[in-house]
């Protein structure tokens, strides 16, 4: 069996500490380096959890596969285009956020995230006759340079008309440009191209949206 590398809180060296994202190096053994960069305190990175630990951790922000039925319309899946400040574009994107403090302290962490975040992207206020439910509670989304996670979970909602939706609650940095509401025909075209109908590329949790929604796995 091989031996993994342990690390430790003293194996974590600041390199760069701001408000919003720190990076580390992880010096698990001499002349080892790894590098992290993360949102997490460096007291507080993923890789110095005990296995108890680890397995009851919290995301650190919630993504969702948003599911619309209107009267007379077949199931459709609710994506948006966001600006994405690495990649220099709009991209076409599920309905996300961080998790705030108050999200974190609350008796559901990731349906709390979820139904906020839900009203501040979309306008969309969940009812009492929508459904919720957790897909993943973690999932990482680029291991082997962050440990940033994301909860992944899907959202059913009814709605009279498309009337509700607006994009105007963003927050902070937030830059939105318009809807794109898929049947399951549209969105299995999407994945077969890989590229959105204007010929972009898109991020792992706008297709682990697509994938769930056609999968039919939601119903």
């Amino acid at each position: 069996m091989i031996e993994k590398p342990v690390i430790t809180k003293e194996c974590v060296k600041p390199l760069l500490e701001t408000p919003f994202l720190n990076v580390a190096d992880l010096q698990y053994a001499e002349g080892r380096h790894y590098y992290d960069a993360t949102r997490h305190k460096l007291g507080e990175i993923t890789a110095t959890l005990t296995d108890e630990e680890f397995k009851a951790m919290t995301a650190d922000a919630v993504t969702m596969t948003v599911i619309v039925k209107t009267p007379d319309e077949e199931p459709r899946l609710l994506l948006f285009y966001e600006y994405r400040y690495p990649t220099g574009r709009f991209l076409l994107s599920p309905p996300a956020g961080l998790m705030d403090p108050e999200d974190k302290n609350s008796d559901d962490p990731i349906r709390q995230t979820a139904v906020r975040e839900l009203f501040e992207e979309t306008g969309i206020r969940f009812g009492e006759k929508d459904s919720l439910h957790v897909i993943s509670p973690v999932l990482f989304s680029s291991p082997g340079m962050t440990d940033e996670c994301n909860a992944f979970v899907c959202a059913v909602v009814n709605l009279p008309d498309l009337s509700s939706l607006s994009q105007t609650h963003g927050q902070g940095s937030e830059c939105f440009d318009g809807f794109s509401l898929l049947t399951r025909d549209e969105a299995r075209e999407i994945l077969r191209n890989g590229r959105d109908p204007y010929g972009n590329f898109f991020s792992i949790y706008t297709w682990g949206a697509l994938m769930y929604f056609v999968s039919g796995m939601w119903e």
